[in-house]
Order: structure tokens, then sequence, then C-alpha cells
């Protein structure tokens, strides 16, 4: 994996068959209060073909790039984590806003949230048609519910759905788009042929069904565009962290579904350190929607960063909360992935009194065929990308320097790779 900016890779011994690579690098004298901060991004977990990998990857670069400018610009996390959300609904190859997955009927309909670390607050929508980016409309929730209670002291929504969400939406300045315009040739051609298999399966005799319906449940779980819900966490130069995630959900899908993306702890999970927690976290997920709202992994992955060794506490995670889930039991294969980010202040002794430090440390893992995800640093010229594939031998790489911040960071980047998605072991 390519290293941060000025940071060096040192090799260090390895067993078995993890391989970690590490090297850090100390920064003297007095640095500028200058914006600084941190973001990483996925598009998605599951199956990406090799004929759009550079597509996924661009998209990836534009959303981590989109971030870091709100950053360099003095933008809280909350902020720069919308923006990079936006970028990556307006691809037409991701399953978010623009090229979506389309329903039973030929519509589209999209979830998105957002949490935000600092205030805890959170923002969503669910099944939302003409909106080509629901992220801004969950953040547009997030940020009225901020403001406190409406007239009559009523309480502001959190999280709308349906027509209604669409309606809020466009009272609250946020343009429509008809669901035919968000559209693509992409995911035009993947609801004919997803609609061909369908009414064939129908044509077939009840036990004949059966056993084409378990073969066509498997591709589809694998097929592109079907799991590659979006996300992004982000942790600014104040040290604030923030979490989003925004999906398209499953090809036909029935319409009104609602996946994870927009359900609270499930899609994503953002919460600065306090008393009760020594770290910040912030979480985004991928995958089966219903696999996830049912093990409300993004939550549990957060709590699980509480833990001293976060790599150890990731895997334990996943396995146990997610793959081996007493809530999954009866599912053949368990569908998912996330990313994970978590930071607390350094108590090491600092370049100037001034100067504030923080470890931020980034992780990943997945059951699915594929992983997309980039991240870049306020300080970076360019977006790292990395195509993680579960075929390749199970590693983790750590790489960390020290930026020239305001807020002082150690960055440990690590890339954790599930190689038997089975419910047996990882």
């Amino acid at each position: 994996m390519e290293s941060l900016t000025n940071c060096d890779e040192e090799e260090q011994p390895s067993s078995g068959m993890t391989n970690s690579w590490s090297k850090q690098e100390a920064f003297r004298g007095q640095m500028p209060k200058c914006a600084g901060g941190f973001v990483l991004v996925h598009a998605g977990a599951g199956y990406h073909s090799e004929s759009k990998a550079k597509e996924y990857k661009h998209v990836c670069k534009r959303a981590c790039q989109r971030a870091v400018d709100q950053l360099r610009a003095g933008a809280l996390a909350v902020e720069a984590v919308t923006a990079a959300l936006v970028e990556l609904e307006d691809s037409p190859f991701t399953n978010a806003g623009m090229g979506s997955n389309l329903n039973l009927s030929g519509e589209i309909e999209c979830d998105a949230s957002i949490m935000d670390g600092k205030s805890l607050h959170f923002g969503a929508v669910g099944a939302i048609s003409g909106i080509k980016n629901p992220a801004l409309v969950a953040n547009c929730l997030l940020a009225e519910a901020q403001k406190g209670k409406l007239s009559a002291g009523r309480i502001p929504p959190c999280f709308l759905v349906g027509r209604g969400a669409r309606d809020w939406a466009v009272s609250h300045g946020i343009p429509s788009c008809p669901s035919e315009k968000m559209a693509t040739k992409f995911s035009l051609s993947a609801y004919k042929r997803n609609k061909r298999k369908m009414e064939l399966a129908e044509k077939m005799d009840a036990g004949q069904n059966q056993t084409k319906k378990k073969r066509q449940s498997s591709e589809n779980e694998n097929g592109s565009g079907c799991l590659d819900t979006v996300g992004a966490v982000v942790v600014d130069s104040e040290g604030n962290v923030a979490a989003a995630v925004s999906s398209g959900g499953l090809a036909m899908k029935h319409p009104g579904r609602v996946g994870q993306a927009a359900h609270y702890g499930c899609g994503c999970w953002a919460e600065n350190a306090c008393n009760m927690n020594s770290y910040s976290t912030a979480v985004s997920t991928s995958g089966c929607g219903e696999h996830l709202v049912r093990t409300m992994l993004a939550r549990e992955c957060s709590a699980a960063m509480q833990s001293e060794d976060a790599h150890q506490a990731l895997l334990e995670a996943m396995q146990n909360k997610f793959i081996s889930s007493p809530f999954l039991a009866s599912e053949d294969r368990v569908l998912g992935g996330v990313i994970v980010l978590r930071c607390c202040r350094c108590v090491e002794a600092q370049a100037s009194p001034d100067i504030q430090g923080a470890m931020v440390e980034f992780l990943w893992s997945h059951t699915t065929e594929s992983m997309c995800v980039g991240y870049m640093s306020a300080q970076d010229s360019k977006a790292k990308i990395i195509s993680s594939n579960r075929w390749k031998p199970e590693k983790i790489k750590k790489v960390c320097t020290m930026l020239p911040l305001w807020i002082l960071f150690t960055l440990y980047v690590t890339e954790l790779y599930i190689v038997h998605p089975s419910r047996s072991k990882m």
C-alpha cells in the first residue's frame, strides 16, 4: 500500500499470514495554526467488476479531494463528510444517488444518513425518490435538529421517509430531480436483466423454482451494483468525527423498503471521546441491508473500538457480532463491510504547548468479494486508493506519520482482509 506523505516504509518481522509495516516520523518546531484533518471513503462492499475498476477508483479520489477541500477551508467534520458523499452519489457507477438500483416498479428510492460525533445528532432519509443527493437531505435534517424545537414545542424530525422526505427536502431548498433522470444506462440494463430472470423463475414449477431461486440469490449477492453502498468517515482539525452512508438499496427491492443506510446505528455511527469513552470513533457500513440492520453493525464496531488493540477488536466484532451473530443464524452467507476511524488525544510531549496532539487510526474489513476504499489527509497532494479483495492473503498493513497540523495527528492506516467469509471462520 502506498504510504502517507513524507512517510517512509520499513518492513518489520512478520508471523503467520500477517505482514505489517510501520515507520514513524517525528515533527519538531513551531507550526502555524492551519486547517487539517483526514478522510476515509468507500465505494461499497460487494463485487466491483474489473471493467469499472478505474471508475470506482476515480470517484473515491474525487470524494477524498472534495472532503479535504472542505477541511482545508476550515469546515467541520460533518460538512466535509457530506461533501464526500455528494461526490460519491453523483457518480453513475455507484449505487447511491445517480445510477442507483431500480426497485420492482422500475423506480429509484434511496436511503442515506449522517451522524455528527460532536453533537451526537443524526439525520436520515429512507425510500426517498426524486432527490439527486439524499445525503444533503440527511445533513439538512441533522442541521435543523441542532437548532432546537420547532414552533409550539414540537420535536424536529431526524428521520423521514418516502414522499414526506422529498416534500420536506424541497421545502428546505434542496432541488428535486425526476427519477427517470437519475437512472443510467447501467442501472436500466441491470433492471431489465434482473426482470427477465424473475419472469423466468416464475414460469418454472415449484420444485425447480426453489433450486433456481437459491442459485439466483447467490448470483445477485455477487452481482455488481447490488451491495455497493457508499460511505465516508472524517476527522477534522478540532478532533471532531463524523460518518455518513448513502445507498440505492438492493436491486429489485420492494417499493418502500428501507435498508441499513437510513437506520440509526446500522449504516453509520460517530461519537467524540468523552468521560465514558477514551476514543472518538466513526463507522460507515456497506453490504446486505437486512444483515446490517439486524446486527446494528455500525454501533457494534464503534463500541469495539474502545479496546486497546483496534485490529483484534474489529476482527472479533466482525466475527462475533456479524458473521457468527445469532440474529443471522438462518443466513447461508453474511455479507457486509465497514470502514472505521478512531482517534484519541496524544499523551506524548508535543512540539509546542499550544499544539494539541491526537492519534488517528483507520481500519476496514469486509466479507464480500471486494471493497474499494480511498483515504487522504489535508496535507496530501492526492488520495490513495486501495482495491481490497478477499481472495488475497490475509494481511494487516500499518503506516504512521506525524503531520504538521495545528492539531497534530499520528495516522495509522490499516487494511483488514477477511479471507474466509464463512460462518465458521474468518
